[in-house]
């Protein structure tokens, strides 16, 4: 997918970034068939890498600093690097190994890191394609591995780096607050008024008192972060967005209160959680809102060409509204 937050380099650059991560005697010298842009993704720059020995890697490099994101998305790659950590330290979960990290930006203008390269399909590619049953398989398999990220324990509610807020609720009015004032500034249009969005987060708000201990949220874990081999998920990729909070923000569980997000039932079947309660449900249709308000936003900042997004993400804003009673 086109964005302007993606940093592309030189081919000299890229050679350059070869070199130092993995020694000159690995830089491919002739022609440019040794890189491919990986074209999935939706922020950052992500290069497929073929060394000289044969073997491969992914580059990823982070936004040119004369691109304005949005404030949740500042540091993003940093982020990123702090999950990857904390996947490997507290889970089994599959994630690719990092490689080489630099982030003096002395090659480019920005952060970059290469990780090992993972052979097999992006399940979002590969879900038309699919049988019902291989993709509730999957949605299983899924919620397994997003149980076992959410028992990462955090010292705060937010940022992976700190330093966080003391509640779930301080820290998620200030997400929200964040959004909307990254919008503001930027002349985003609603489809409700921004200080109509405030009141129906506010009105709610006392049902985020519910969740006491921060932890770790994926968030952004979709069948596009997902890489698929054999009927198995193979590696999670694309961390820059998580952060310590209510593991019921997770994206898996985002269909259980709009049929439009997918179906969350084999999700929430591998999870092993029970029935939402009435306090739950208010929870995850404000973060619903969330994720909905960051659908829209981030068109601008991205500069889509088109409204498709936009308009289906403005969709998503009036239904969730509207079934928080306003």
């Amino acid at each position: 997918m086109e964005s302007i937050t993606k940093n592309r380099q030189s081919v000299e650059a890229l050679r350059t970034m070869v070199a130092r991560a993995y020694g000159p005697d690995e830089v491919c010298d002739a022609g440019e068939d040794w890189f491919r842009e990986l074209s999935d993704g939706c922020f950052n720059v992500v290069y497929r890498i073929r060394l000289r020995s044969g073997a491969q890697a992914v580059l990823k490099i982070a936004p040119p600093p004369d691109v304005e994101v949005m404030t949740y998305e500042r540091g993003a790659m940093t982020t990123e690097l702090e999950a990857l950590r904390l996947v490997r330290e507290y889970t089994k979960a599959p994630v690719p190994e990092v490689d080489f990290v630099d982030q003096s930006h002395e090659v480019c203008d920005a952060d970059y890191f290469f990780m090992t390269y993972v052979d097999a399909d992006n399940l979002n590619t590969v879900s038309d394609t699919l049988a019902k049953a291989e993709s509730d398989a999957y949605a299983e398999g899924l919620g397994v591995i997003t149980r076992e990220l959410n028992a990462i324990p955090g010292g705060a509610f937010g940022s992976l780096t700190g330093p966080g807020d003391s509640t779930w609720r301080a820290a998620f009015l200030r997400m929200v607050e964040e959004l909307l004032g990254d919008g503001e500034r930027r002349g985003v249009v609603l489809p409700h008024g921004y200080d109509v969005v405030r009141d129906v987060v506010a009105a709610d708000a006392d049902s985020l008192e519910e969740v006491t201990e921060p932890r770790f949220v994926e968030w952004d874990l979709w069948p596009g972060n997902c890489m698929v081999r054999d009927g198995r998920i193979v590696a999670i990729i694309d961390h820059e967005r998580a952060f310590y909070g209510d593991p019921l923000m997770e994206f898996g569980f985002a269909g259980s209160e709009s049929s439009a997000y997918g179906d969350a039932t084999a999700f929430t079947r591998g999870y092993g959680r029970r029935p939402l309660t009435a306090a739950e449900r208010t929870r995850r249709r404000l973060y619903n809102l969330h994720l909905a308000l960051v659908q829209i936003i981030e068109t601008t900042f991205r500069a889509h060409t088109n409204t498709e997004q936009y308009e289906w993400a403005c969709a998503r804003l009036r239904e969730t509204v509207a079934l928080l009673g306003r």
